[in-house]
């Protein structure tokens, strides 16, 4: 283990003169005139330490092994240095390969890859720049999700990732199950498979969110969030879809949708600031080689107050556009990419949260509003990537939320306690999701939802 002030980033800080020891990989090594010239990460940074190996001072059998890719402890003295690029690099004393790389096979050679090939070698590809530094943002992004809350007083739920309740409605879901698939127990009258004799006693699937067990954790401690894994079964193959990602799901007690919103304005402009603080050189690297808009897009997110309309105001505008729209634009249809990044470039030039939208296109959970047209819910777009967030105040009403239940025909029986919440102390309530790897790809300007998670689990793959 590398204690701190060991890594690669507290060396690079370091003061010449100082004997240290640094441990890592090799990105590039290059010789010239009996000088041996080693660039070294350990992942802590985007910048690598420079190894310098005078002719004679390593084995030189040892020093054949430190190839691209190979495992290296070097010890030696930090010494100003004379290139461009970094302050200080180290004069090799001792150089140890703990593991060697096959120049002739390693993957990660020092020229560029394609996204499609460096999903191939997952298991190799965290060593690449890029993905460095789009895991260094995700592990820094993360963070700063739950310092926003817990220096707010919000309680931290796991929620369960095994469920018997569709928090959506759209039964896209995966099932869990240690039935014999190919001879299941059967029900006599009916034919249909009979999961009471499976392992949970009824039908179980993977969760499509924790915002229906977030509720009840708000109804008892104010505030709370989640933040897990969640899985749609959704056969789309598409660079914006998973099949496993992570959510944030926030859920606030005695809050309404101007709270939620407020709310997740504050939250989105804390995470990107945070971002923009702390991952600087990694967002210098997205800028330059994987979209010019990003650090510009980044910081008006962090400092513009965000526009607040209507669904009907933005079908207003919409109409009004001029446009020949792929999807047509009519009040009662949601709006897509094309219209939601029209109206954050185009109208407005930064994020926009969209309230109060028709019954018929969201959630059963949705308070109605008086209009009983519409339910307050909303969606904050942002430029370049439209919908990044989706909330709504939570219907607290016992009769309302069992008749939105009964004409969306889902089984009640399998929201009996959520139900049961409006009987004893319901209170006004409201939250909203956040997709963190949508999050990723906002920060980091990459193109595909597969490329800011580690391992990325869509129809037909799911390697590593």
């Amino acid at each position: 283990m590398t204690e701190t002030g060991g890594y690669v980033r507290d060396l690079l800080a370091g003061e010449p003169g100082a004997t240290v020891t640094a441990q890592g990989w090799v990105k590039t090594r290059r010789d010239s005139k009996g000088v041996t010239f080693i660039q070294l990460s350990d992942g802590s940074s985007f910048a690598d330490l420079q190894i310098v190996v005078d002719a004679g001072t390593v084995d030189a059998e040892m020093l054949s092994g430190a190839t691209t890719g190979a495992c290296l402890r070097v010890t030696g003295e930090l010494v100003a240095s004379p290139g461009a690029g970094q302050s200080v690099e180290l004069k090799c004393a001792s150089l140890e390969v703990l593991g060697t790389a096959d120049p002739a096979t390693y993957p990660l050679q020092k020229k560029g890859h394609t996204m499609e090939f460096l999903r191939e070698i997952a298991h190799l590809r965290p060593r690449s720049n890029t993905f460095g530094a789009v895991y260094r943002v995700r592990s820094a992004l993360a963070f700063a999700v739950h310092k926003f809350f817990q220096e707010r007083g919000f309680v931290y739920l796991t929620a369960p990732l095994i469920t018997t309740s569709d928090a959506e409605g759209a039964g896209a879901m995966f099932g869990v199950s240690t039935l014999d698939l190919m001879n299941p127990p059967r029900i006599k009258e009916t034919g249909a498979i009979d999961f009471a004799e499976d392992f949970f006693g009824k039908r179980a699937h993977l969760t499509v969110s924790g915002q229906l067990e977030a509720e009840i954790f708000a109804l008892a401690f104010t505030n709370c969030y989640t933040f897990g894994p969640t899985f749609r079964a959704e056969n789309s193959n598409t660079p914006r879809h998973l099949a496993e990602f992570w959510m944030i799901e926030p859920e606030m007690a005695f809050c309404d949708l101007d709270g939620d919103r407020a709310l997740a304005e504050a939250f989105l402009k804390y995470v990107v600031q945070y971002a923009l603080d702390h991952c600087a050189a990694d967002l210098e690297f997205f800028n330059k080689r994987i979209d010019s808009t990003v650090l510009a897009t980044l910081e008006n997110v962090a400092t513009s107050d965000f526009a607040h309309i209507t669904y009907t105001e933005a079908i207003a505008i919409l109409e009004k556009a001029g446009k020949s729209w792929e999807f047509p634009v009519r009040w009662g249809v949601d709006l897509q990419s094309e219209h939601e990044r029209y109206l954050t470039e185009e109208t407005f030039g930064k994020p926009v949260i969209v309230t109060d939208y028709p019954k018929e296109i969201k959630a059963f959970y949705m308070r109605l509003n008086d209009d009983d047209k519409t339910v307050r819910a909303m969606d904050v777009l942002a430029p370049r990537i439209g919908e990044i967030i989706g909330g709504s105040q939570r219907e607290e009403r016992h009769d309302v939320l069992l008749s939105k239940i009964r004409g969306q025909g889902l089984d009640e029986s399998a929201y009996w306690w959520y139900l049961e919440l409006r009987k004893y102390g319901t209170a006004p309530h409201a939250g909203f999701g956040l997709g963190f790897e949508r999050l990723m790809m906002y920060v980091t300007g990459m193109k595909n939802i597969r490329d800011v998670i580690p391992f990325p689990r869509t129809p037909g793959y799911a390697e590593f």
